[in-house]
């Protein structure tokens, strides 16, 4: 059953060009923060890695310049705002020992861009959950001597990205984000743990996905085109299917025109 929420963006798609916002990454890059400032006082005296660089901890320590990024983007026209959520899992944020704050953070994006997005009067805003494409890969061994060997197997992959979802919605996310794809096993472990999700609690969001091509072969960084890449998602009902990061428009734009045809 579609959603009152996917029928009125469907109705907006249908109507005219629906802008979705740009990086979030880049935009932080902007504040030129350090390490006292991905800190906070919370984690003033944290012991472990360094924090710099982990944006999505921002949404706690710094959750000003979060509101800020999302509201720049609102005033530049974007109908779609991703949340701060890219390496939100217990896999990525284990990099950093974080894996135990994963509900929080993405419960604390999802709130601070639903603000946001709220806060705009001339026209709905969307919220999208962004679901990043982990730091682990389901589909390439790192052991060119064992290759079949997995750092992840697909249900703990599917788990990570269950809590994450979890989070974003009862946030206040309109829409689930699958981004940057540059392994599609790893997005197809995302959408199961998004089609368990609607079974389990009823919910039906609408679902994106954007893949990443990553040079000018134009393959994903595990060696699909983009027609192998759309065929691998197509059981999915999805919203949109696009291309995101790595390439310049000019260099994109076949590949784009391939996934339309």
């Amino acid at each position: 059953m579609i959603s009152a929420t996917e029928k009125s963006l469907r109705a907006l798609l249908a109507e005219r060009i629906v802008l979705l916002d740009g990086a979030m990454g880049t935009m932080i890059q902007q504040y030129k923060l350090q390490e006292a400032d991905y800190r906070g006082d919370r984690f003033a005296d944290w012991t472990g890695q360094d924090l710099k660089g982990n944006n999505d901890l921002l949404v706690l320590t710094k959750p000003e310049i979060v509101r800020e990024v999302h509201s720049k983007y609102i005033a530049a026209g974007s109908d779609i705002i991703e949340t701060n959520t890219f390496n939100a899992t217990t896999i990525s944020q284990e990099d950093y020992g974080l894996g135990h704050l994963v509900a929080e953070l993405n419960l604390a994006a999802a709130r601070l861009a639903r603000e946001a997005a709220d806060a705009c009067t001339d026209r709905r805003v969307y919220v999208a959950g962004a679901i990043g494409p982990l730091n682990r890969t389901l589909t390439i061994s790192r052991d060119v001597n064992d290759p079949g060997k997995r750092e992840v197997t697909f249900e703990q992959v599917a788990a990570a990205y269950t809590e994450q979802i979890e989070n974003l919605v009862a946030g206040g996310a309109d829409i689930l984000l699958v981004e940057t794809i540059f392994d599609t096993l790893n997005a197809k472990a995302a959408l199961f743990a998004i089609r368990r999700f609607f079974e389990k609690t009823g919910k039906n969001l609408p679902v994106m996905a954007s893949g990443t091509i990553t040079d000018l072969s134009g393959r994903t960084l595990t060696g699909q085109t983009v027609e192998a890449f759309l065929n691998s998602l197509a059981h999915f009902p999805l919203v949109s299917i696009g291309l995101n990061c790595a390439l310049g428009p000019n260099e994109m734009r076949p590949y784009i025109e391939e996934l339309s045809n």
